[in-house]
């Protein structure tokens, strides 16, 4: 699990150093007024990026065991299994064991 963890720790500082320089080459791809040549010379620094340092490689982890997190809204930084276990042990306010 410490091994993931570093693993998106890496991704998220990696994209944080190139996101600048990728959203000024995509808004100069998609500026109508500028010439073809820059365009173009834009488009073959873009292909230069690499696919592992997009925003939908990161994963949320949980704050307590660094599974991956979010399996409810209000609950966003705790894995399943660790959100059961507060829950059984009675940590969460207000919550209850629905019996049907």
């Amino acid at each position: 699990m410490k091994k993931k963890l570093q693993k998106d720790i890496k991704i998220r500082k990696l994209f944080n150093q190139k996101e600048l320089n990728h959203t000024i080459l995509k808004s100069i791809v998609k500026n109508e007024n500028l010439s073809l040549i820059t365009k173009w010379n834009a488009i073959s620094k873009l292909s230069y990026f690499s696919g592992g340092q997009n925003k939908t490689r990161f994963v949320n982890r949980c704050v307590l065991s660094n599974r991956k997190a979010k399996f409810n809204r209000i609950f966003k930084k705790f894995s399943r299994l660790s959100f059961l276990r507060m829950a059984r042990s009675g940590k969460i306010f207000g919550l209850k064991k629905a019996s049907w």
